[in-house]
């Protein structure tokens, strides 16, 4: 880089500890410090489209990234509690907080973010205030909440 101190330092993380490459996390950086495309192709000596294409891979491939923990969280979660049909999704905190109570694990949420949290990802098996079709609540060794259709 010219010049330039590295956007990195002061990040925490080194670029080979990322899923994206040092190019993209350069670039993710310095959009988030408020440049331009174009102020980062005139930096890098490229054009604004070749800077475009590395922020939108380094985006997808951080989507990639959220997924990929997403599924693994979802393939073994510390606590994973069945909501049946006909549950109002006021009873869903106590039932939750009280199975991760037995399993020490704390939950990040509050109770109305976790209402909000099942009537989100639940979609269409929530109508109203109630549960109209089973849902399993996962939460992982971190606290965080997860709702998965049946």
């Amino acid at each position: 880089m010219d010049r330039e101190t590295d956007p990195l330092d002061d990040t925490g993380y080194e670029a080979d500890e990322l899923v994206v490459t040092r190019r993209q996390a350069e670039v993710l950086a310095l959009r988030e410090q408020g440049l331009t495309q174009a102020d980062i192709a005139d930096r890098f000596g490229t054009s604004r489209a070749n800077v475009a294409n590395i922020e939108a891979s380094a985006r997808e491939n951080a989507e990639k990234a959220r997924n990929t923990v997403d599924f693994l969280e979802r393939l073994r979660p510390l606590v994973e509690l069945e909501i049946d049909a006909h549950t109002s999704l006021f009873d869903v905190p106590p039932m939750v907080y009280s199975a991760c109570d037995e399993a020490d694990i704390k939950v990040s949420s509050s109770a109305v973010d976790l209402v909000q949290t099942v009537r989100s990802e639940a979609g269409e098996a929530i109508s109203g205030n109630v549960v109209t079709e089973p849902v399993r609540v996962l939460v992982t060794e971190s606290g965080d909440v997860r709702v998965v259709r049946d």
